[in-house]
């Protein structure tokens, strides 16, 4: 998307998100996690699910959407297996807590899944996965929001579900592989700012109500709407189309809440299952399975001209060593929608980086 980009001092970023959500009613640490897992999605490039977020929290919270509390609802506890009722808290600082929590039962059960029913959204599903993959094992992470559709089944132009990503952390012997898709060809964060850019997307990512592919998210708004086409698009969308159903499963399903319920404003439901190796077939037979085919795949052989292959991951690893070292780059609409909260609760942002 068009702007000007300015870099950021990480820590002050972070400092400046957690000043906004402590005014705004949240507790200490769930302001430190929210807002820390938001600047590490920016960070990584994922720059539609980091900061551009804050606004909106900032305004559930505002509105009673998002509930500024401390402790989710336990439905059930079978050590291995847990669900959770978030009640709609902070999505980061549930997830993050989900994420501790299944590294510690995984550690004593070998694997540990959680589901979690009425959270707030989660943003950047990536941003968790180094959480996981750092211990040395492996990490599943799916999200979806039954109040609101925006994708169209396969053969539909009907806007039914939503993008349901799909998260999974793999740790290797050398840098994990991250790897973060949706069950749609694109997103809603991504068509909005495209919307409100006057843009079109890099492809016919989308249908229109008459069943036509397009690269225009204007069809969104149109009445009657078109849709997000699912992973796929027009000609092989029935495989995202599969996936998205998986994840509508595991998360409003197992979780035993979801678009039957008929929520009304944005949430999220969640599942994460983390595994430890050793209690497979080892963590070290792992690490060398996992390393040798992330090492086959780098070194396989490329047209002529045509750069390496990239592992999933990677190029955003590669950004966030960046922004450690020269400062966060932001999207310009960023900043400007936060700064209404900044005036109202006195909060200076940060000036960008020289």
């Amino acid at each position: 998307m068009s702007g000007e980009r300015f870099r950021y001092d990480r820590a002050a970023l972070e400092q400046f998100g957690a000043a906004l959500f402590r005014a705004s009613g949240l507790g200490q640490e769930a302001a430190d996690v929210t807002a820390r897992l938001l600047v590490e999605a920016d960070a990584m490039g994922h720059d539609t699910h980091g900061l551009a977020q804050e606004a909106v929290y900032l305004k559930a919270l505002d509105d009673g959407h998002m509930i500024a509390d401390s402790q989710p609802d336990v439905i059930r506890d079978k050590g291995a297996a847990l669900t959770w009722d978030g009640r709609y808290q902070p999505g980061l600082w549930l997830t993050w807590r989900a994420v501790q929590t299944a590294l510690d039962r995984a550690g004593q059960f070998g694997t540990a899944s959680i589901a979690i029913r009425r959270s707030h959204h989660i943003g950047c599903l990536a941003a968790f996965l180094p959480l996981i993959t750092e211990r040395g094992y492996l990490g599943l992470l799916y999200s979806s929001d039954p109040a609101i559709k925006a994708v169209a089944p396969f053969g539909a132009v009907e806007q039914i579900y939503t993008p349901d990503p799909i998260a999974c952390g793999i740790p290797t012997r050398s840098e994990p592989i991250l790897v973060d898709v949706s069950a749609s060809g694109t997103t809603i964060g991504l068509s909005m700012r495209a919307i409100a850019a006057g843009e079109r997307l890099g492809g016919d990512w989308l249908v229109d109500a008459n069943g036509r592919a397009t690269d225009d998210p204007a069809i969104l708004l149109a009445d009657p709407p078109g849709a997000l086409l699912p992973l796929g698009g027009a000609d092989r969308g029935h495989k995202g189309f599969g996936l998205g159903l998986m994840v509508e499963a595991l998360t409003s399903g197992l979780g035993g809440f979801g678009r039957l319920q008929g929520p009304t404003h944005q949430g999220a439901s969640v599942f994460l299952q983390v595994f430890d190796p050793d209690a497979f077939g080892g963590g070290e037979a792992f690490l060398d399975e996992t390393q040798h085919l992330a090492d086959l795949c780098r070194n396989a052989r490329t047209a002529p001209g045509a750069p390496p292959v990239r592992l999933p991951g990677q190029r955003g690893l590669a950004l966030k060593r960046q922004a450690e070292s020269n400062g966060v780059p932001l999207h310009p609409t960023i900043l400007p929608a936060l700064q209404p909260w900044a005036a109202r609760y006195g909060i200076a942002p940060p000036p960008p980086r020289g």
